[in-house]
């Protein structure tokens, strides 16, 4: 009888700027414990909550602000493995599956990366086709599904 992976559930945030649709860029933010990585805003889904109720949730934990709205959801579940070096640390997970979120920032939102665990050491607003140079090569094929999403939707 064949295994099951087991797969972290998880939320994950494309956060556009307050003047979206206008300017369509995309956040993304240095990792504090990876240095030169940057990613999406992400975490786990708590048991009990929904996957809207983790977004918010960990926004809110990683940078700072939950003064967001949600644009658009990506309509399926993305399952990724871990490299080894981040499996061993992510234990019993092997991977992650997530949820995938089009976000935007309210005109009153401030980021702030000193949150109470920083998962983060800086951030920036970059063009969409530019993100690619700056994420983990094991995320590459999970981002591009995702903006390839929100791009034929129009909505990138």
């Amino acid at each position: 009888m064949e295994s099951v992976k087991p797969y972290r559930p998880n939320v994950a945030a494309i956060i556009v700027p307050p003047e979206y649709p206008e300017v369509k860029q995309i956040f993304i933010a240095e990792r504090s414990d990876i240095s030169g990585i940057w990613q999406f805003p992400q975490g786990g889904i708590d048991r009990g909550e929904s996957p809207e109720e983790a977004l918010i949730r960990e926004i809110e934990e990683e940078i700072g602000t939950k003064k967001v709205e949600v644009v658009a959801e990506y309509p399926d579940w993305l399952a990724y493995d871990f490299p080894e070096h981040v499996a061993e640390r992510m234990r019993p997970y092997c991977g992650q599956t997530q949820r995938y979120f089009l976000v935007r920032l309210k005109h009153k939102a401030k980021i702030n990366l000193e949150t109470k665990h920083p998962e983060f050491i800086d951030y920036k607003f970059i063009e969409i086709d530019a993100l690619y140079d700056y994420v983990a090569h094991f995320k590459k094929p999970i981002y591009e599904k995702v903006i390839g999403y929100f791009k034929a939707k129009g909505y990138l």
